[in-house]
C-alpha cells in the first residue's frame, strides 16, 4: 500500500505565497513521477505540475512563473511552492504518484486566495 501524505494548505491573500509538501509511505519501491492536480468548485480536477525522478518538470500554462514543484528523493517527498498567488488558483491540491506504473492520490489540501 501506498499513502501520500499532504500539507501546507490554507488562506493567503492575492499575491502571497504557500507551501504544499507531500510524502510518500508504504510501499513505493518503483517510486517515479510526483506532481499536484488541483480541482475548483464545479471545474474538473486539472494537472498542476510534474516531477521526475530526475528533476524534469512540468507546469500547466496558468502557473508558469509562479509555482516551483521540487522533490526530495532521500524523503519520498515532493514540494509545491506557490508565489503571486490570484484569487483563481483557489482549489483543493492533490498530491499524486507514480509507483511501479501505478497512480496514487493523497487526501487533498484545501488552498484559497482571498482578501
Amino acid at each position: 500500500q501506498v499513502q501520500l501524505v499532504e500539507s501546507g494548505g490554507g488562506l493567503v491573500e492575492p499575491g502571497g505565497s504557500l507551501r504544499l509538501s507531500c510524502a510518500a509511505s508504504g510501499f513505493i519501491f518503483g517510486l517515479d513521477i510526483m506532481g499536484w492536480h488541483r480541482q475548483a468548485p464545479g471545474l474538473q480536477r486539472e494537472l498542476v505540475a510534474l516531477i521526475s525522478r530526475g528533476g524534469t518538470t512540468n507546469y500547466v500554462d496558468a502557473v508558469k512563473g509562479r509555482f516551483t514543484n521540487s522533490r526530495d528523493n532521500a524523503k519520498n517527498t515532493v514540494y509545491l511552492q506557490m508565489n503571486s498567488l490570484k484569487a483563481e488558483d483557489t482549489a483543493v491540491y492533490y498530491c499524486n504518484a507514480v509507483v511501479s506504473g501505478r497512480g496514487y492520490w493523497g487526501q487533498g489540501t484545501q488552498v484559497t486566495v482571498s482578501s
